[in-house]
């Protein structure tokens, strides 16, 4: 047991005799291991030379191609909505409206959204402009962008962007109603 404890001290005297050897002055040794790495030339996000260009025929994962990217009318002509005007669609198209396009365009679709007062009022979607433009139109304006209006290609997958515009024709008809759609509501009401 005292072999032990001698033991015990005497490995405790090594180690405090060797941190004190090892705590006295040291000198910086003459050469720089790595020096690219310490001393490397700090560059900015976005300044030119620290963007890097992504390799040559490579696309983005989930990409659409759009063929229709300068071109509004032709959008309008031979894009044509795939999905059926259902319940599910127009609740799909009305969560979508309330997400991304109320604060602009307002609940009815009159372009008095929140934020109009900060920003230009957006052209009303009750306008007759607007319900004359072709559902492959309003897809492309979404797709796109217009005016203050940026792209929301990112933000809303393409099938939604048709469910979107099921639900603005919904709006546009709510304030203005066909006289079918009059009949309709007069026989349910009797």
């Amino acid at each position: 047991m005292k072999n032990i404890n001698r033991l015990v001290k005497l490995s405790a005297l090594m180690g405090m005799a060797i941190s004190a050897v090892s705590c006295g002055k040291h000198k910086a040794p003459n050469v720089t291991f790595m020096p690219e790495m310490a001393y490397s030339p700090a560059l900015k996000a976005q300044e030119e030379g620290s963007m890097r260009m992504p390799v040559a025929g490579t696309v983005p994962r989930h990409h659409q191609f759009y063929a229709y990217a300068g071109d509004m009318e032709a959008a309008g002509r031979e894009l044509k909505n795939p999905l059926q005007r259902t319940e599910d669609t127009l609740k799909r198209g009305q969560t979508l409206y309330n997400s991304y396009c109320l604060v602009c365009h307002g609940p009815a679709g009159e372009g008095n959204g929140t934020i109009v007062p900060k920003y230009p009022m957006p052209p009303s979607l009750q306008s007759d402009k607007i319900k004359g433009y072709a559902d492959g139109k309003i897809f492309h304006v979404i797709t796109v962008g217009q005016n203050l209006m940026p792209s929301y290609a990112s933000q809303v997958d393409a099938i939604d962007r048709w469910a979107l515009i099921h639900y603005i024709r919904v709006l546009q008809r709510s304030k203005n109603p066909l006289p079918s759609d009059l009949q309709v509501l007069e026989a349910a009401n009797r």
